[in-house]
C-alpha cells in the first residue's frame, strides 16, 4: 500500500458552535475508526482553531487505543498563533508537544502560506476528512483541490 494510501488529512472551519463540535466529535471518532480498518495511520492536521484542533485531539486521544496511529502536524508558520487567546496557544502547544511530527511550510507568515500548508497536506494524502459548510474560504478551497487530486473526500457536516 502506499503511502498517501495510509494517509489522511483534515480539514475545516476555525469556527464551530458547541453543538456542532459535541456532534462533529462523535461522528469523527467512528470515521477514524473505519479509516483505522481500512489502513490508514498517517493523520495530518494543519494546526488551526476549530476543526483542525478538535481532529488533532480526537487522533492523540485514540492513540490510547490505537498505538499504530501517527499525527503529522503540518503548519504554516512558527508564529501561527500570534493573535490568538492564551487558552488557545496552550491547547496547540500540547498538540504540537504530543504529534509524532511537526512540519513547517514557511518559517515566517507569508500572505500564501496558508494554502501551501492547505496543498501540502492534501498532496500527500488520499482521503480528506473535512468539516465544510460554506462555498468560499479556506476549507472550501482546501476541498475542492482534493477532490481536484482525487482524494475521497468524507464531509463530516453532511453527517450532523
Amino acid at each position: 500500500m502506499h503511502l498517501r494510501a495510509k494517509t489522511c488529512c483534515f480539514t475545516g472551519h476555525r469556527s464551530l458552535s458547541g453543538e456542532e463540535k459535541l456532534k462533529a466529535a462523535v461522528r469523527l471518532r467512528r470515521v477514524i475508526e473505519e479509516q483505522i480498518k481500512a489502513g490508514i495511520v498517517f493523520y495530518g492536521a494543519g494546526g488551526a482553531l476549530g476543526f483542525d484542533t478538535l481532529a488533532a485531539q480526537t487522533v492523540l486521544d485514540m492513540k490510547k487505543e490505537y498505538p499504530q496511529l501517527r499525527l503529522i502536524l503540518v503548519l504554516p508558520c512558527e508564529d501561527q498563533t500570534r493573535g490568538w487567546r492564551s487558552e488557545d496557544i496552550a491547547v496547540y502547544e500540547d498538540i504540537k508537544r504530543r504529534s509524532d511530527k511537526v512540519v513547517y511550510v514557511s518559517r515566517a507568515y507569508t500572505p500564501d502560506c496558508m494554502h501551501r500548508r492547505n496543498r501540502h497536506l492534501v498532496d500527500h494524502s488520499g482521503t480528506c476528512i473535512c468539516y465544510l459548510t460554506r462555498r468560499s474560504g479556506g476549507t472550501a478551497y482546501t476541498v475542492d483541490y482534493a477532490r481536484r487530486k482525487g482524494l475521497r473526500i468524507i464531509n463530516m457536516a453532511e453527517y450532523i
